[in-house]
């Protein structure tokens, strides 16, 4: 068993000093915890997994190809293989659970 606390996974996060952190990578999947703060801008490019994000935290949009939704706590979003999907209008500190399949990279 793999068992993490949210507010851990937050502090080694910020302590490397990135967007994004893996912290878990098995042969079928991998998850992450991804972070963008009010105004930020998402620098993502679509993937070669499959994705699904569930909102831990915070407000905004996210495009997903030409579908554009409000997200907030709570929210889980499925994105294709190769789709481009973006986040924006950020109006709250947001905290994201990514979990890819198969693994990312």
């Amino acid at each position: 068993m793999k068992a993490f606390r949210l507010d851990e996974l937050e502090a080694e996060r910020a302590a490397n000093d990135g967007a994004y952190l893996q912290f878990v990578k098995e042969q079928n999947m991998s998850v992450g915890l991804y972070a963008l703060d009010a105004g930020a801008h998402d620098p993502q490019q679509p993937h070669k997994e499959d994705e699904v994000y569930f909102i831990v935290s915070g407000r905004a949009s996210i495009t997903v190809g030409m579908e554009t939704t409000q997200v907030g706590r709570g929210s889980v979003v499925y994105v294709p293989a190769g789709v481009a999907h973006k986040f924006h209008h950020i109006t709250e500190d947001l905290r994201v659970m990514v979990v890819f399949s198969p693994p990312e990279g």
